[in-house]
């Protein structure tokens, strides 16, 4: 009856420190500085604008998709995403991208693109009402 107890245990145990470990390695941070984003090593989320004067590359052989942003500081960095270019990407005022800065480059995993022009004429309205 006690080793039932103590293999239960030892269950709960290991699946709890693999729970923990888990959550550990996928605590992703905001970061709005390119500066502190080249520093880490870590995945993290960096927010900025894409830089138009710059433009966008699209590699359809590859399948990769780079472009250029800015920080709220002023900063620039390339970015390079293995997948295709996101929707409203052109129309987007600012964006997200989660991933790694690795030799010079900041390699993404994911990206998200906010485009406020959805929601500004539903903020107007509610406000004239």
């Amino acid at each position: 009856m006690k080793n039932k107890y103590m293999f239960g245990g030892a269950i709960i145990v290991v699946f709890l420190a693999v729970m923990i470990y888990l959550f550990t390695q996928t605590n992703v941070q905001y970061e709005s500085s390119f500066a502190k984003v080249m520093q880490t090593g870590k995945t993290v989320k960096a927010t900025g604008s894409w830089v138009k004067e710059r433009n966008y590359e699209i590699d359809k052989v590859n399948n990769v998709f780079s472009f250029y942003m800015k920080d709220a500081e002023g900063n620039m960095m390339k970015v390079i995403y293995q997948g295709t270019i996101p929707n409203n990407f052109e129309s987007s005022t600012s964006v997200v991208v989660t991933g790694k800065y690795q030799n010079g480059n900041f390699h993404a995993s994911d990206i998200l693109t906010k485009c406020p022009s959805k929601y500004q004429d539903q903020s107007t309205q509610k406000a004239n009402s």
